[in-house]
């Protein structure tokens, strides 16, 4: 039998929930940084412009029970075809993480000493994903060795430059740099954002890759485990494990990619913890032990200390 998860109401989409989502917990991972440039939140309601094909559509994502989300389409520009309307519901779907099964999760996590205090602070958290397996990689390499503070910047000053921009009712909305958009540049352009030279390098590299095709998100899915998607990532320049495995987190949708060299997650155990030093890797493998197939959302909950 086909569970039905969403239905196409026309003039808007109805998306239904797990039980185990709360809207309100995901909204307040969204509003972490006021930096960011690719959505907006305004009254509990979240503002984004997704490109399906040749459109590029506005979308409003709001929650008024907790059974179901509600999409509606801002503007003059409405989904042309049930089609798009359909990408834009699994896209949505994707976003939010809302085909995870979390039952497994929180049984783990409720009888392990360090995860317990998350679930139960933050129940309903899912892993706000990163569907554009390009926006990922780059928000992985502007991330390496920099706060988070002026990775957003970085982040913004790509988009507003090399991005793309749609208007409704007085407010920009920004759409991420394509391949397409980054791979015919040369080093210098990016270095005038005050990137490094050698990120610049980095990200017109991937964008060249995915251009020319060697690398899409259906060949890294396709590729057979993790570990497979993980390798071939990290053969890219440019491209360590951390990135690796934040991009199998937030995009690839891996429940095992393990960021376990992350700052943040360091950060967070010692907070935990209440220690003076940040954990070892040895420390937190041994932590880890029994979060087997679960350690990205092991992560992403302990992040949720943070902010």
């Amino acid at each position: 039998m086909v569970i039905q998860t969403w239905e196409d109401n026309d003039d808007e989409l109805k998306l239904f929930l797990p039980k185990e989502f709360n809207f309100n917990e995901n909204v307040n991972y969204l509003v972490r940084n006021s930096n960011e440039c690719l959505f907006q939140i305004h009254n509990n309601r979240v503002y984004k412009a997704i490109p399906i094909g040749e459109e590029t559509l506005i979308i409003e994502v709001s929650s008024v029970d907790e059974n179901y989300l509600i999409i509606r389409f801002l503007g003059e520009r409405k989904p042309t075809s049930k089609t798009i309307r359909a990408e834009v519901a699994c896209y949505v779907r994707e976003w939010f993480d809302l085909d995870r099964d979390l039952r497994p999760f929180y049984t783990m996590a409720k009888a392990d000493p360090l995860l317990g205090p998350a679930v139960d602070s933050f129940n309903g958290l899912r892993i706000i994903g990163i569907p554009d397996l390009f926006e990922a990689l780059c928000w992985g390499i502007l991330g390496q060795q920099i706060n988070l503070s002026f990775a957003y910047t970085l982040k913004r000053r790509l988009v507003e430059k090399f991005g793309r921009s749609v208007v409704h009712d007085g407010v920009t909305y920004w759409v991420f740099p394509s391949p397409q958009d980054i791979a015919s540049l040369s080093a210098p352009e990016l270095e005038s954002l005050r990137m490094t030279k050698k990120k610049s390098e980095y990200l017109i590299g991937v964008a060249q890759l995915m251009v020319e095709g060697k690398l899409t998100k259906d060949l890294l899915l396709n590729v057979g485990s993790h570990k497979q998607a993980e390798k071939m990532l990290v053969n890219i320049r440019g491209i360590g494990p951390w990135t690796a495995n934040y991009v199998l987190m937030r995009c690839l949708r891996y429940p095992c990619a393990f960021p376990i060299d992350d700052v943040g997650l360091h950060n967070a155990i010692k907070y935990r913890l209440d220690k003076e030093m940040k954990p070892t890797k040895d420390e937190i493998m041994k932590l880890a032990i029994n979060w087997t197939n679960w350690e990205s959302y092991a992560t992403f909950y302990l992040w949720r200390f943070l902010y």
